[in-house]
């Protein structure tokens, strides 16, 4: 008996494919305007494992396809209006990245306030000579007042790491989490004036787009830190570079950019600026587990009938 086919447009987690060649039949492809597939390729495929966007072009060449197991957390590069119309499950990779995702932040957020890269380097340098030091970092986590922009699943991990610091937690989300021991701001706006440290945690949407604007960076104030392990989608970053030049902000870190992997020159020239090649899941165990659940749904599926982490917007079952 053929092995069911499974797709896979581009580059994919080689654990992935490891997990799936002996259960089923990989066709891999170039990711492409339009796939190269001939009609009776693509009429065999009924499963897809990718890594990145897959549009509703593609859906459209695929007649029976009935699952896409897409390779992160984030799936806005997912078309998945198409794929509900079609009848498509989407899943993700939730969960498995929480921790990883939410320790990044807490690592970026205190090398951004205490400059322990900067440090560093200077030390490398050979700068550290007897009767030198490095200047005293202008800013301390003690006593800070924390916004979180989103409160989603790695949100709450952030909040969780950051009570140890004794520092007082506030956040803004679309709507009031009733279980949330923080205080609630109804508008992301009213969120920055009241905090002196912003962490964006919140996913692409339309709604989300350059939402932290000059008027928000102006808010936090020259005193103030942005943390932004969400997506580089949410800042305005003609608006970020200018505050970071000027001292309206008093520091970034930044794990993801708006056009990756390009990275404005208005923010790689700022010292007060701490950045990261969108690491925030980035270690062999995480991406692992990221590899092993795109496997494991695509298994669930076509064994069982159902996926185990479909997302909401799309049908679970057969």
């Amino acid at each position: 008996m053929s092995r069911i086919a499974i797709l896979v447009p581009g580059k994919i987690h080689d654990r992935v494919l490891e997990r799936l060649e002996d259960r089923f039949e990989i066709i891999a492809v170039a990711r492409e305007e339009r796939l190269a597939l001939d009609g009776e390729t693509a009429g065999r495929i009924r499963g897809v494992a990718v890594s990145g966007a897959f549009s509703g072009a593609w859906m459209d060449q695929l007649p029976h396809v009935e699952v896409i197991a897409s390779f992160g957390v984030g799936y806005d590069g997912m078309d998945v209006k198409r794929a509900t119309e079609k009848g498509i499950v989407v899943t993700n990779t939730p969960d498995v990245l929480n921790d990883e995702v939410a320790d990044t932040a807490m690592g970026l957020l205190l090398n951004t306030i205490r400059e322990l890269p900067r440090a560093e380097a200077w030390l490398r340098a050979g700068n550290w000579k007897p009767g030198t030091a490095y200047p005293l970092s202008r800013f301390s986590l003690k006593g800070r007042h924390v916004g979180l922009y989103g409160l989603g699943r790695i949100g709450l991990e952030i909040a969780k790491r950051l009570e140890p610091f004794k520092v007082k937690i506030s956040y803004h989300t679309r709507s009031r989490h009733a279980d949330a021991p923080y205080d609630y701001h109804p508008t992301l706006k009213a969120l920055a004036e009241a905090v002196d440290t912003l962490i964006a945690i919140v996913p692409k949407t339309p709604q989300t787009h350059k939402t932290i604007d000059a008027d928000i960076l102006a808010a936090l104030g020259p005193g103030g830190i942005l943390v932004n392990v969400g997506r580089g989608w949410t800042v305005d970053e003609e608006a970020l570079s200018a505050a970071l030049a000027s001292g309206a902000l008093g520091a970034a870190g930044l794990d993801v950019f708006y056009d990756e992997p390009t990275v404005p020159a208005g923010l790689l020239t700022p010292e007060n600026a701490v950045l990261l090649p969108h690491v925030a899941s980035a270690s062999v165990p995480t991406r692992n587990a990221m590899a092993d659940l795109v496997a494991d749904n695509l298994i669930a599926w076509f064994e069982k009938g159902a996926a185990l982490t479909p997302v909401p917007e799309t049908p679970q079952k057969l």
